[in-house]
């Protein structure tokens, strides 16, 4: 492959011009039919593979759920490819106001009335204060990853080896849920959700605030309830009463214990209720939701791989700590077979599977062989999963291959997109890459590190849920 610096490059003279392809189909009803093609009749990876097949192109227009009656517009240029998807990241010809979750915008009554930093544009007064601020806080807390994570992750694997020896199975979602909420909310505010007034609540009360959010985008696949009345969550928002309280046992557990941080926040001209509200937000929706999705998958495709796999990252991880006598930074960026493990999962079931972004301009994108032009206000969404399993781009993208990021491997990240930029990109206050991308990467070899610390192999039974992996872990066998 070619490199270049450049996110989006200048459209290349000796591509063809080609009008962008694909159908909105009869209004109002097009939208539903694409909808219910998408949850129910195909698939989404079958309902857009049908679409390149028949156009022949890797960008379409196609409607986008939730559609009627949610959305005021479903349509959308959907780009399907690892070259064309790049556009997304270019903040100055695309716009990402208001549009995280696609088509629609929940409720602001889930954000305290204010929008989150996720929600405002780069050229958006507010998105680079509170951008700043949540890198500095990220900055002045790179000391805490480490032993925090290493205490969450110690109980947990304790607690599974208990229920394990007592039931013969142990819920790794559930046991990943709470030490990812444990960790998170202790590293933004200092002490542990057990010390104030959410107690034990908190994996449930933001599970089910972020499903109350996301409900439209997604469906129930209960295997006995007909396809009309699961469609009902896609016609109509879930309202926010249904978790009012809990949201404000939240807001006051990080309010009341994020003192410092707040008046920080103040400093540079925030509000301090705004700054909390989106301390919330960075905390549950971001951090705790991404890793509820990433931790399972990336147990489900090591456990795919069987005790090769775990053989070989278990000699790595342990000669690193014994040479460099603990677990450091230092260490970690010297385990290359580890890193690639958690680069290849969030390549193959990247955590965030949409993109979305509305064009600033007239414009012109590419795709591997042809050119296309987008107008103005136009809404561009990009399915990252298709981005990122081009096999222009990458061997085998279906196949999970642990070492593909290894030496001249390395080459290859600049192609894996789930931050919402490239893996070699880093966030600023002035782009849309998530903030807390590093500490991501670094919370999932962490994860692995004290697996493969505490023992040789594990076996698992793999499920799938609404929303992402289920993971029931059956047996641990200790490190000998």
């Amino acid at each position: 492959m070619v490199s270049s610096s450049s996110n989006q490059p200048e459209p290349s003279s000796d591509l063809a011009l080609r009008e962008i392809p694909g159908s909105y189909g009869v209004p109002f009803f097009g939208a539903i039919k694409d909808r219910y093609d998408y949850f129910y009749n195909q698939g989404k990876d079958e309902f857009f593979r049908t679409k390149i097949q028949k156009y022949n192109s890797t960008v379409i227009r196609t409607n986008m759920p939730p559609g009627p009656f949610i959305s005021s517009n479903s349509k959308v240029v959907a780009v399907l490819d690892s070259k064309s998807f790049t556009i997304l990241f270019d903040n100055s010809k695309v716009e990402k106001k208001d549009i995280l979750d696609g088509t629609y915008m929940p409720n602001l009554n889930f954000f305290g009335g204010y929008r989150p930093c996720a929600f405002l544009d780069t050229e958006e007064t507010d998105h680079h204060a509170l951008k700043s601020l949540y890198l500095s806080f990220l900055a002045s807390s790179h000391k805490k990853f480490i032993p925090y994570l290493r205490t969450s992750l110690a109980e947990m694997f304790e607690i599974m080896e208990n229920e394990i020896a007592s039931d013969k199975t142990s819920d790794f979602n559930t046991n990943s849920d709470n030490m990812a909420f444990e960790f998170v909310f202790k590293l933004v505010t200092g002490v542990s959700p057990s010390e104030t007034k959410i107690k034990a609540k908190g994996p449930s009360t933001v599970n089910t605030w972020i499903a109350l959010q996301l409900a439209p985008l997604g469906t129930a696949g209960l295997k006995f309830v007909p396809n009309f009345i699961d469609d009902i969550i896609h016609t109509v928002r879930l309202p926010f009463f249904v978790i009012k309280s809990g949201y404000k046992k939240l807001y006051s557990a990080i309010y009341d214990s994020s003192a410092s941080l707040l008046d920080e926040a103040e400093k540079s001209g925030i509000k301090r209720e705004e700054a909390c509200h989106n301390l919330v937000f960075l905390a549950g929706f971001n951090a705790f939701g991404g890793m509820k999705v990433l931790f399972p998958t990336i147990i489900k495709w090591i456990g795919s791989s069987g005790e090769t796999l775990y053989k070989r990252l278990a000699e790595e991880i342990r000669s690193v700590v014994k040479e460099e006598g603990d677990v450091t930074f230092s260490a970690l960026e010297k385990m290359t077979l580890l890193k690639s493990v958690v680069y290849e999962a969030l390549r193959i079931e990247p955590p965030v599977p949409f993109q979305y972004a509305k064009a600033r301009e007239d414009l012109v994108i590419e795709s591997h062989d042809s050119k296309f032009e987008i107008k103005k206000g136009e809404t561009i969404f990009g399915y990252q999963p298709f981005a990122t399993k081009d096999p222009k781009v990458f061997d085998n993208p279906e196949e999970f291959i642990a070492d593909r990021f290894v030496g001249d491997g390395e080459k290859l990240l600049r192609y894996v997109y789930w931050s919402n930029a490239r893996e070699t990109d880093s966030p600023t206050a002035d782009n849309k890459q998530c903030p807390a991308k590093d500490l991501v990467v670094l919370c999932s070899r962490m994860m692995l590190v004290e697996l493969f610390l505490r023992y040789d192999t594990f076996t698992a039974e793999i499920g799938q849920l609404a929303l992402g992996t289920s993971i029931k872990i059956t047996s641990f066998t200790k490190a000998t």
